[in-house]
């Protein structure tokens, strides 16, 4: 694919071309309350700003939902579904390219684009969903074969299951939060000696910090009914990297016999 080439100055080495221009959730100085936005170069585009400007005049489709521009997350928009998400996306790359078809809308308005383009610095990011349930899969046959190794040795680091099936956790969807929030060490129930069998109450002493992927569904399914792989990028909205914490130590006091992940 050609590299798409945007009136605005993007440096090469950024994430945010107009290949990938990702929604997320701002507050500024000026706009203290929550509202949707995407990042272009080092850059953010103010959704409510442009929606409120008519960026999307040009764009019919999205015209009886525009008030998702101003909603405190994204889930309203996340609902309206993957084509609308495309259309959307698709739109904002052609207002920003180049020689794109639509330069009155923001290129050459020097009022709206002067409001709605922020510097990157001068946005805070806050979470893009309200997150009502989130699933831990235990993914990766590596590190699943390390976990295993801490409580159960290496010749039952993994359990007969896991070569058939997605082994997934319910996590604590109120303990995600985004970069730079302040993170305290967790406190439990550890056993320094297994001999003694009998825990204390410690701060966390073995804590694994993990890269995982983050996939936000957007689409919900009936409960009883299957949703095929071929079908399963349909209930998606997007992608996030995240830093899973788990504290081994206490998780392998807690866990026995129902496999609670900490």
């Amino acid at each position: 694919m050609a590299p798409l080439k945007s009136w605005l100055e993007i440096d090469p080495k950024s994430h945010f071309s107009l290949h990938n221009l990702p929604f997320g959730i701002i507050t500024t100085a000026s706009a203290p309350e929550p509202h949707p936005a995407v990042a272009i170069g080092d850059q953010v585009l103010d959704l409510q700003i442009f929606t409120a400007g008519n960026g999307f005049a040009a764009l019919s489709t999205i015209q009886p939902h525009q008030a998702v521009f101003s909603k405190p997350t994204l889930n309203d928009f996340a609902a309206l579904g993957r084509p609308l998400h495309r259309v959307v996306r698709e739109y904002l790359q052609t207002v920003l390219l180049d020689d794109g078809p639509f330069p009155d809308v923001l290129k050459e308005n020097k009022a709206l684009r002067d409001s709605a383009l922020l510097a990157q610095k001068e946005c805070r990011m806050h979470l893009p969903m309200h997150i009502y349930d989130y699933t831990d899969f235990y993914a990766g046959l590596h590190h699943a074969y390390n976990v295993g190794l801490l409580f159960r040795g290496p010749q039952n680091a993994l359990q007969p299951n896991y070569k058939h099936l997605p082994v997934g956790y319910h996590g604590r969807a109120s303990s995600v939060v985004v970069s730079g929030t302040p993170i305290r060490r967790p406190n439990g129930q550890i056993l320094t000696d297994p001999a003694v069998k009998e825990p204390v109450l410690s701060p966390c002493r073995k804590l694994d910090m993990e890269l995982e992927l983050g996939c936000f569904v957007c689409k919900p399914s009936v409960m009883g009914e299957l949703v095929s792989i071929i079908d399963a990028p349909e209930h998606l909205f997007g992608l996030v990297l995240m830093n899973d914490w788990s504290a081994r130590d206490i998780q392998a006091w807690v866990s026995t016999p129902l496999r609670i992940l900490c």
